[in-house]
């Protein structure tokens, strides 16, 4: 990210479809660089998936949860010439998240390796908290070679890695463990079952199955224990500081209005058509939106070559959330809960191979009024915010779950929490479900997943989109884009767009040709 020092006279525009965080980041990015940037999107408010919900007049995270990798925000508010800190309140945790079995142990995941490793000792022996001393280091190990060549790259693959690196490059994947599943890595660390389901379910986190994804994901391990922040008031809070900080610096808003196509003028991407048929000229158009709207044709005929997916491409998982104002007992619960299947290699295999929500699954509540302590929160009325998420299969509109599914989704998952200790008292009135479909119909060409294709096989963190599309002037950012899902990487993936659109702006022609139709309207 090049820091706001160097800036171009107000004479180069963008256009940055989808107010999402990386469209966001991307609009701070070239505005800080002196372009003038209209972000466009058919939702009425800036965040996309770092959504709210209302329950019984509360409101709700019902996304992202938590903030890691801060340091990828502070590197843009700095950039923009401002502070994340005089924008949001970030309060710490150390508590990572309260675990819990069916046999009724239960252990708790600190961001401090001792505090770990003497439960994981007190619980389950010695040789398991010195594996998992041993796996905290294989994990940073593995950070450290990916963080930057990887992360910070427009669009590493395996063919760059090995020109640029040869023989280093070879020894640099094996080091990263690609070629190995999560699964199996974690068998080199742990024996007992119950870790294996506690760190196999990091590859949850980019909506992969942990019996498929590559052991390189162990690195979100790593992630979690450098810090994980909550957002005073909401995640939400800080998509509308990324709103404040880009109408700060220039940035103009075109919110619940749609984008039907990309206009093209000589070859290249030149502004975009609204629903309303309005046409914004531009000499960038930064796309954060799911890639496979492109060769669906969402966003017109001229964008879809842009970027190409198979009709049988593999999608990442969905979820089942329940989003409830309710009183909960029996357990103590902390702001991160997981409460864990019986049998997780079954679980996966419904979600995968059966393509069907799991008869017995695991659950994440996120209680929202509680901190590391498990205090119970001092509410009037004794209920608290609790968001609950049950993964699913990407069905999306074109194969629903029927209201039976979801209803017996729901009982499914209070059954399994009061098994393992969490009572609930909610009612239809206090909580609001969201499906795939759902899901599907928020986010176009999704299918209801939520984090763009899984990280399956050891070449999947290669192969998902560069932030340059092969039409030349469109860039792509988001989290079916690299470096991939969760916030810090969708932000990071914006950059990396407005990075590539800085570039070529700065190389090429000042003169401009008029916009054309790219193709078919497509709403």
């Amino acid at each position: 990210m090049p820091d706001g020092s160097t800036t171009a006279p107000r004479s180069e525009r963008a256009v940055v479809v989808g107010a999402g965080v990386g469209g966001l980041s991307a609009a701070i990015a070239l505005a800080a660089r002196g372009v003038e940037v209209t972000v466009v999107d058919r939702a009425a408010r800036v965040g996309g998936k770092m959504r709210e919900v209302e329950v019984a007049g509360r409101r709700l995270d019902a996304g992202p949860t938590v903030l890691t990798v801060r340091a990828v925000f502070d590197e843009l508010f700095a950039a923009a010439g401002a502070s994340l800190d005089a924008y949001v309140t970030l309060d710490p945790v150390e508590v990572l998240a309260r675990h819990a079995w069916p046999d009724g142990s239960r252990l708790d995941l600190y961001r401090d390796v001792d505090r770990t490793a003497d439960g994981i000792g007190a619980l389950m022996g010695a040789r398991e908290a010195k594996g998992y001393r041993a796996f905290c280091e294989y994990a940073r190990g593995i950070h450290e070679r990916v963080e930057g060549p990887f992360m910070r790259s427009q669009r590493p693959t395996l063919g760059s890695v090995l020109r640029d690196q040869g023989l280093r490059g070879m020894v640099a994947l094996a080091r990263i463990d690609a070629t190995r599943t999560l699964w199996s890595s974690l068998g080199d660390f742990f024996r007992d079952p119950r870790l294996l389901q506690l760190f196999g379910r990091y590859a949850t986190y980019c909506g992969s199955s942990p019996f498929l994804a590559p052991a390189t994901l162990n690195v979100i391990a790593h992630v979690e224990r450098e810090g994980v922040w909550v957002v005073r008031g909401g995640m939400a809070r800080l998509a509308e500081a990324l709103e404040r900080l880009a109408a700060a610096r220039g940035v103009t808003f075109a919110l619940g209005r749609g984008v039907d196509e990309v206009l093209t003028a000589h070859g290249r991407a030149a502004g975009v058509r609204l629903d309303d048929g309005t046409s914004l000229a531009a000499d960038a158009v930064v796309f954060n939106g799911d890639v496979g709207a492109l060769s669906a044709g969402l966003l017109g005929e001229a964008a879809r070559p842009a970027w190409t997916v198979a009709p049988n491409a593999g999608r990442s998982l969905s979820a089942v959330t329940f989003s409830a104002v309710a009183r909960a007992g029996g357990f103590p619960l902390v702001r991160h809960n997981v409460f864990f299947s019986r049998d997780y290699a079954r679980e996966f295999r419904e979600l995968t191979d059966g393509d069907a929500l799991p008869t017995d699954p695991t659950v994440y509540v996120c209680a929202q009024d509680r901190d590391d302590t498990a205090r119970t929160p001092a509410t009037d009325d004794g209920r608290e915010r609790l968001f609950m998420i049950v993964n699913a299969p990407a069905r999306g509109e074109r194969r629903p779950f029927s209201e039976e599914d979801i209803d017996r989704c729901e009982t499914t998952t209070r059954r399994h929490l009061e098994a393992l200790g969490l009572s609930l008292d909610w009612d239809p009135a206090r909580r609001v479900i969201t499906t795939p479909t759902d899901f599907a119909r928020s986010y176009p060409a999704t299918e209801g997943a939520l984090y763009g294709p899984p990280s399956h096989g050891w070449t999947s963190p290669l192969a998902r989109a560069p932030s340059r599309s092969k039409l030349p002037g469109l860039y792509l950012c988001g989290g079916s884009a690299h470096p991939g899902a969760g916030v810090p990487m969708v932000a990071r993936s914006g950059l990396l767009a407005a990075e590539s659109a800085w570039s070529d702006l700065a190389s090429t022609a000042p003169s401009r040709g008029a916009v054309t139709p790219g193709g078919t309207s497509t709403r």
